[in-house]
């Protein structure tokens, strides 16, 4: 499969494009195939196999996996080479108290700074989101979610931390995709952020902190070893 091939055009940016297109039209292509579980948690990647396999240099190759490193979707390591990172429920379940912490102890300043070009930009995900739902796609619905949650916290003004989240929400999808059943209510998944931009436009910060806390640990049914004992809803 040629590089060039990959459409990523439908597909928000999650990083910010400091590489050259064809290294992150292959970083976009890794990115799902991990996320999916096309690669295995644990797969060894050589750069001369990913090369061959998209028809690409060495270099793009290089550039793509230093991206993913920096996602923690794989682990590079000297002389050990690059595998793609565990997938466990210890890793998590910790993801998912980090990122609830930072998308709700920072909802007032997210409020405080709410206008109209965000709320328009929320709504745009969310059809997005619906639109992907229609169409079956998980994955899709998943990028689109992320995105929504990035633009939500981009309010917060807070530019050190978005790379702490985006990990958090690409780990936290890639658990909850792996383990989940095909044909789940991926309708229900768009809708469920419905409330959110309604409490938003409210600007009722009261009313969202419940919302998204209950939104965010409720992202999959991780079952009794992954809740988050101590923390408030």
């Amino acid at each position: 499969m040629a590089i060039e091939s990959i459409d990523t055009s439908s597909i928000p940016t999650m990083v910010p494009r400091q590489s050259s297109r064809r290294s992150h039209a292959l970083f976009v292509a890794l990115q799902k195939d991990i996320v999916l579980g096309d690669l295995a948690p644990e797969k060894a990647l050589t750069e001369l196999d990913l090369a061959q396999r998209f028809q690409c240099s060495q270099s793009t190759v290089r550039e793509a996996l230093m991206q993913l490193h920096e996602e923690g979707l794989v682990i590079r390591q000297p002389n050990r080479g690059t595998h793609v990172a565990p997938c466990n429920a210890d890793d998590a379940a910790a993801l998912l108290r980090i990122r609830h912490e930072v998308e709700c102890s920072t909802l007032d300043r997210v409020v405080a700074r709410t206008q109209d070009a965000l709320l328009a930009d929320l709504r745009g995900l969310l059809n997005a989101m619906r639109n992907a739902a229609r169409d079956a796609d998980e994955y899709l619905l998943s990028v689109y979610d992320r995105a929504f949650h990035l633009r939500l916290f981009e309010a917060a003004d807070l530019p050190l931390v978005t790379p702490i989240l985006t990990r958090c929400l690409i780990h936290n999808h890639r658990y909850k995709i792996q383990r989940s059943q095909p044909n789940r209510a991926l309708d229900e998944t768009a809708e469920r952020h419905v409330p959110i931009i309604e409490a938003l436009a409210a600007r009722d910060e009261a009313a969202l902190r419940p919302l998204l806390s209950h939104h965010i640990l409720t992202i999959v049914d991780f079952g009794p070893d992954l809740t988050l004992q101590g923390v408030s809803t």
